[in-house]
């Protein structure tokens, strides 16, 4: 009697979480898709708007600069297409919502604006003091690391292999 009770209740369980999921299924397949994030219009609209102030500093173009504070908001368009995206392998939307591009909502944006900082750290500091390096001016940048992936290459390419 007592595992009869089990079994129907298990039953009973298994019944509601099928019935949630397909409900969660129906709320999201009667849910509108967004239209996939058209990158080269997002940048073309960006041009746009700093048409004519491209010289000017980014912080006079654009709300809530707080990296690259120096750069002209043309240079600093071109570090956020090359020097994130490229590097990343992603589109603006990794640390922007399209539209809203002063909101810190993604935490991406904010891991961004502190790799920065690392990365200013290693340049002007770190590198520096290696006295046998051979180069005047040494420097790392995001594709340093990241190879045009999100995450930094921990490991190399299976096809390399050490000499020998």
């Amino acid at each position: 009697m007592r595992d009869a009770r089990w079994k129907l209740l298990a039953t009973a369980v298994v019944l509601a979480a099928l019935q949630t999921t397909r409900a969660a299924a129906q709320v999201r397949d009667s849910a509108q898709a967004a239209p996939p994030f058209d990158q080269a219009a997002a940048l073309a609209e960006l041009r746009k708007f700093i048409a004519g102030r491209e010289e000017m500093p980014a912080v006079e173009v654009f709300n809530n600069v707080q990296q690259y504070r120096n750069a002209t908001a043309g240079r600093f368009l071109r570090i956020m297409e090359f020097g994130f995206t490229v590097a990343l392998g992603v589109d603006c939307t990794h640390c922007h919502r399209p539209g809203a591009w002063d909101s810190d909502e993604k935490p991406t944006k904010q891991i961004a604006r502190e790799m920065s900082v690392m990365m200013a750290a290693i340049n002007n500091e770190h590198l520096r003091r290696i006295p046998n390096l051979r180069s005047t001016n040494p420097q790392v940048n995001c594709t340093t690391c990241h190879r045009g992936q999100r995450r930094p290459a921990l490991e190399l390419p299976p096809t390399i292999r050490p000499p020998g």
